[in-house]
């Protein structure tokens, strides 16, 4: 006599391989502040603005997206360092103070130069492009190093556009850093989900 077994199925769970990476919150916290914190200086800022704003209202907005993104990409570093070890756990932990530091010296270098004389708007647009810039390159060093092509994409993409925005001056920074920046994050977002259900898939 002969007894059946049955498997009971168990939910698939995203990023389940050691070492992978849920980065969908970090996107969307930085697409809030591409959306709002550049949306909003592109509506007020220039000659002949659209909407009259408060002067710290577009700041305020881009920094909390900013912290927002910075945190959850931080977060998310710091998750995938769980059932690793060795070389492997030692280069997330890098990874995830990298986002500290980066954006630390972004601020640093952007405040010290507002404090030079003769520099005083320097701010206004060095906060768009060099956030950008910065977050750019910690994904590309980021998707080298974990072989994530999706956000190696992603911060060569960012790290272009918020290098050539600048070329644009005001207001027209502004609205390639909302329209084109937010747009990159949205889309990653969604590919990010893919590529995570892959991964699963593929146990």
């Amino acid at each position: 006599m002969t007894t059946a077994t049955f498997a009971v199925p168990t939910a698939p769970r995203l990023a389940a391989r050691a070492g992978e990476v849920d980065s969908r919150a970090a996107y969307l916290g930085f697409a809030f502040a591409y959306l709002f914190g550049h949306g909003a200086s592109a509506l007020s800022k220039g000659d002949n603005p659209l909407v009259p704003l408060p002067g710290w209202l577009p700041m305020a907005l881009l920094i909390a997206g900013l912290a927002a993104g910075t945190v959850f990409a931080t977060l998310a570093a710091l998750r995938a360092q769980k059932g690793l070890s060795g070389p492997e756990a030692f280069s997330g932990k890098l990874i995830g103070a990298a986002w500290v530091i980066g954006m630390a010296g972004l601020a640093l270098t952007i405040n010290g130069l507002h404090a030079l004389p003769g520099m005083p708007n320097v701010h206004s647009m060095l906060w768009p492009a060099g956030a950008g810039f910065v977050v750019g390159l910690l994904y590309l060093g980021e998707g080298a190093v974990r072989r994530n092509v999706l956000h190696y994409v992603l911060g060569s993409y960012l790290t272009l556009i918020s290098s050539a925005a600048l070329f644009l001056g005001a207001p027209g920074l502004f609205w390639v850093l909302a329209i084109a920046g937010t747009g990159g994050f949205l889309v990653a977002a969604v590919l990010e989900h893919r590529r995570l259900a892959a991964v699963t898939a593929a146990g």
